[in-house]
């Protein structure tokens, strides 16, 4: 199957973000991308990376057993 290419305008919506947050993961170098003459295009599959990489699982604690209130 082919990989589908993705506007920054597209992205930011994806994101939820304006369209100034993904034209800075480009400058930074923070997220793969291909020029297409003067054009730029991100990967679906780099989208998915840098999502994946920046995800922050929550922390399971045990259920601290207190006994009742007086």
């Amino acid at each position: 199957m082919a990989e589908r290419y993705l506007s920054v305008g597209q992205v930011a919506e994806l994101l939820g973000t304006t369209v100034r947050f993904p034209r800075r993961l480009i400058e930074e170098r923070r997220i793969r991308y291909v020029k297409v003459g003067r054009h730029v295009r991100i990967p679906e599959s780099a989208l998915a990376e840098f999502i994946s990489s920046h995800t922050v699982e929550p922390i399971r604690r045990p259920r601290a057993c207190y006994g009742r209130a007086a």
